[in-house]
């Protein structure tokens, strides 16, 4: 038995990453179950179905592995990771779906008023699945703004659209938020 199989729940990730780029297999199998399932939760707030999420993150991984040779182990492995897992979804929309980023902000009506704070109170599994229900547009800019942080000026240059209608799709994601939150009474 191999030695990484022995010690597969308690080798580091500079272990891990070093025996990966020796090319073994065994390695990469072990760093991909390590991170797959929750990358592929990062990848289901991006896509509306099981499979186009998988073959972001299969296409992911495979940059992750093309790539592994860049990682400095400065910063976390698994942020590391994540960040190509972001960027593989928003490439993949950005070649297979039009997003409709076209509405600027001064044509949103939106107000959550003191109901701002439902949305943060809310479970973080209840939010992903609210979150699998809004248009592609909307749940891009909010899991971009909201979950990863990225600003709109950020948001505006991956996506290859204005600021204001960054603005505007994260003001239309919470309200059509807010009105879940209504409609199924989750306050």
């Amino acid at each position: 038995m191999s030695k990484i199989t022995k010690r597969s729940n308690t080798m580091e990730d500079s272990e891990l990453v070093i025996k990966c780029l020796d090319d073994n297999s065994l390695a990469q199998e072990m760093l991909f179950n390590k991170y797959a399932s929750k990358m592929l939760g990062v990848c289901m707030r991006y896509f509306n179905s099981n499979s186009e999420a998988e073959d972001a993150l299969q296409d992911g991984f495979i940059k992750v592995f093309q790539n592994l040779n860049s990682f400095s182990g400065n910063g976390s492995l698994e942020g590391w990771i994540r960040r190509i897992i972001v960027n593989t979804s928003l490439d993949a929309i950005r070649k297979n779906k039009k997003l409709q980023l076209n509405t600027p902000i001064e044509n949103v009506e939106f107000s959550l008023g003191n109901n701002n704070t439902i949305l943060k109170s809310l479970e973080a599994e209840d939010l992903l699945k609210i979150l699998e229900t809004l248009p592609l547009g909307y749940k891009t800019v909010f899991n971009l703004y909201a979950i990863e942080g990225y600003s709109h000026k950020e948001i505006a240059e991956k996506l290859n659209i204005n600021i204001n209608t960054s603005k505007s799709q994260l003001s239309r994601a919470r309200k059509v938020l807010q009105n879940l939150v209504d409609k199924y009474n989750l306050k």
